[in-house]
C-alpha cells in the first residue's frame, strides 16, 4: 500500500502521525511517502525518513493524489476536504460528532475514515490515551499559567506558600484526563477535587492518591458547590465518540470567583462547557462573565517532543495492520479496529456520530 504522511496545517500543530521508527516498520512491505517538513514542528528531519526508508515528497497535494492510505494527526480542514479522495482510507483523530462539516465531506467524498479516538479495547481507548494524558498535564501547567494576573486570571500560585493557602483545582471526570490533571495538581500541592459519577472509578483514584485527592459523586449540586469555591477548573470529561455533556452553566460560571479559570479539555468533543467555542494556541483564551476559558482544542500540538512520540507509539501497529493487509481484514482480524470505523462509502458506521448529527 501506498502510505502518505502530511504536515499538519491546523493552527500551531507541530506533531506528526509518524516517526522514523514507524517509517521503517511501514516501509518493510509498503511505500512510505512523507511531505517534506512534516516532521521539523518535531524536530524530525526529512533525511531522518529517507534514512528509515520513506521517501520525500515535496507537495501536500502529491501525497494526497498518490496515496491509499493517508496518515495524520488532526482532522482535515475545509481546504482540504476536495483532496480527499474515493476510497482513500483516513487514519486520524476525526471527533466527528461536533463536526458535522466534515462528516459530510467525508461521506460525499466517499473516504473510509478510521479515527484514533474511537478505537476501543475493552473499553478502553488505546489511542486515545497518551493525548488524553499529555492534555491532562497540559491543563494544570496551562491553567496555571493563565491564572497569573497578567494573564487575565485571579493571581493565584496553585501551590500557595507557608501560611497561605493553595489554589482550589476542581476535575470535571475521573478518566486518563482527569486522573493526569490530579497527579500534576496534586504534585504542585494544590488542593484537588475529583468529581465523577462512577464510585467504583473514584474508589481507585483514593487509592492511587492514598486519600490525599478529595473524590465526590457527581451531580448538578455538586459541580455547582465545588466550583463557586473553584481557582481552576478543568474539563475532563468523555462519551466515546460523542458530544460531550455540558456540565456547566453560563448561569453557574456567573457565580464563579472572578478570575477563575476553566480549562475545557473536552473542546475536541464539543467541550462540556456552555459557553465553550474552540480556540487556538495563538489565542488561547476568553473571558465568559468574569472567569477566563482556555479551550484549545491541539493542546497537545505545543509540545511534539513528547506528543508525537506517545502518539505514533500507540498508532503505528495498527497503522502497519492496515497496510499491509488492507483496512478490511484488518478489522476483520482485530475487532477492536472496527471500532474506529466512522465513515465508508458514503455511510456513517459509528452510531454516536450519527446520533449527534441526526444521519
Amino acid at each position: 500500500m501506498i502510505v502518505g504522511v502530511l504536515k499538519e496545517i491546523k493552527n500551531n500543530e507541530f506533531r506528526v502521525a509518524l516517526t522514523p521508527s514507524g517509517a521503517h516498520g511501514l516501509a518493510a512491505q509498503n511505500t512510505v511517502l512523507v511531505e517534506s517538513g512534516a516532521g521539523l514542528g518535531s524536530a524530525i528531519t526529512d533525511a531522518d525518513y529517507v534514512a528509515a526508508g520513506a521517501q520525500i515528497v515535496s507537495s501536500a497535494d502529491e501525497v494526497w493524489e498518490r496515496s491509499e492510505m493517508i496518515m495524520k494527526v488532526k482532522e482535515p480542514v475545509a481546504s482540504e476536504y476536495p483532496k480527499m479522495g474515493q476510497g482513500q482510507i483516513l487514519f486520524t483523530y476525526l471527533h466527528l460528532a461536533a463536526d458535522k462539516p466534515l462528516t459530510l465531506a467525508l461521506m460525499e467524498q466517499g473516504v473510509t475514515a478510521i479515527a484514533y479516538e474511537t478505537v476501543e479495547v475493552n473499553k478502553h481507548l488505546p489511542l486515545l490515551a497518551p493525548m488524553s494524558e499529555v492534555a491532562g498535564r497540559m491543563s494544570i501547567q496551562v491553567g496555571a499559567a493563565a491564572l497569573q494576573r497578567p494573564a487575565g486570571g485571579r493571581g493565584v500560585l496553585l501551590p500557595g506558600v507557608p501560611g497561605v493557602r493553595p489554589g482550589k483545582v476542581v476535575i470535571l471526570g475521573g478518566g486518563v484526563v482527569g486522573v493526569a490533571a490530579a497527579t500534576i495538581s496534586h504534585g504542585m500541592h494544590a488542593d484537588v477535587t475529583v468529581l465523577d459519577l462512577n464510585l467504583t472509578r473514584l474508589g481507585e483514584i483514593d487509592q492511587i492518591f492514598a486519600g490525599q485527592v478529595k473524590t465526590i459523586a457527581s451531580s448538578a449540586y455538586e459541580i455547582e458547590q465545588h466550583l463557586m469555591e473553584a481557582d481552576l477548573v478543568v474539563g475532563a470529561v468523555l462519551v466515546p465518540g460523542a458530544k460531550a455533556p455540558k456540565l456547566v452553566t453560563n448561569a453557574l460560571v456567573a457565580k464563579m470567583k472572578p478570575g477563575s479559570v476553566l480549562v475545557d479539555v473536552a473542546i475536541d468533543q464539543g467541550g462540556c462547557f456552555e459557553d465553550s467555542h474552540a480556540t487556538t494556541h495563538a489565542d488561547p483564551t476568553f473571558k465568559v462573565h468574569e472567569s477566563l476559558f482556555y479551550c484549545v482544542a491541539n493542546m497537545p500540538g505545543a509540545v511534539p517532543a513528547t506528543s508525537t512520540y506517545a502518539l505514533a507509539n500507540a498508532t503505528i501497529g495498527y497503522a502497519i495492520a492496515i497496510a499491509n493487509k488492507g483496512w478490511e481484514k484488518a478489522i476483520g482480524e482485530d475487532p477492536s479496529l472496527g471500532y474506529g470505523l466512522n465513515v465508508h462509502d458514503g455511510q456513517i458506521r459509528y452510531a454516536a456520530v450519527a446520533k449527534a448529527h441526526n444521519l
